[in-house]
């Protein structure tokens, strides 16, 4: 399973929620920082941004993971983690499940890890991944990406090999924001739902939900079509 994603997920999340957090004044300032060699290591810091209670008012995320139907027993792998915004709710909901939580930035791992310990959360996994690789330690019932669809390359290739790692029943979650949204990243960095749809069926996908309750993000659930 590959992420050809140019630098690291970690730090194009974190880029992503930081214009989400931010003014537009200061978004603008991160986009430039971004584009020049802006840290993103600081997991304590950005999780002021990442988990600030304000994002569950648009994120939404009880909502969200009711609407997965996930089995107490299910394997979660929360692809670009960060620090554990939705990773640590996975956990709370699956308790006899583990939960996979995936990141290319070491410091966002360590995080991870040191948060699960604190809450009490053993079912959660952090693993440190490479841009091309998120080195999964078993296969998943739900692989699960939240803002993260628009940076991954070679698409096709990737959600094909992505295959590989679902269980028979596995299913892949994409949530990105959408074109009119007024939160996210540049419109230019967007991918519209449609396209999504699209890529997904040239990889091997068939649709099997589409939710419309998130004010600034489509929500898309695909299963592999010849399962």
């Amino acid at each position: 399973m590959l992420i050809n994603a140019t630098p690291g997920l970690a730090a194009l999340l974190a880029f992503t929620m930081a214009t989400v957090a931010l003014s537009p004044t200061t978004a603008n300032a991160a986009q430039s920082h971004h584009t020049g060699h802006h840290s993103f290591s600081d997991a304590a810091e950005w999780a002021k941004k990442f988990d600030d209670p304000k994002r569950d008012a648009w994120q939404k995320p009880h909502e969200v993971i009711q609407a997965l139907k996930l089995g107490p027993n299910a394997v979660i792998a929360d692809i670009g983690a960060g620090t554990g915004y939705f990773a640590m709710r996975f956990a709370h909901m699956t308790p006899g499940g583990r939960v996979l939580a995936v990141d290319t930035e070491p410091d966002m791992v360590k995080y991870l890890g040191e948060r699960a310990r604190r809450e009490g959360l053993k079912n959660v996994v952090a693993l440190a991944a490479e841009p091309g690789n998120p080195k999964l330690t078993e296969k998943a019932d739900l692989v699960f990406l939240v803002d993260v669809y628009h940076h991954i390359d070679s698409r096709e290739k990737y959600f094909r090999q992505l295959q590989q790692s679902l269980k028979p029943d596995g299913r892949v979650a994409v949530i990105d924001f959408r074109m009119d949204s007024p939160e996210g990243p540049p419109p230019a960095a967007r991918i519209a739902p449609d396209r999504v749809k699209k890529e997904m069926l040239a990889a091997g996908y068939v649709l099997l939900e589409e939710h419309a309750f998130l004010p600034n993000q489509y929500f898309l659930i695909f299963r592999p079509a010849t399962r």
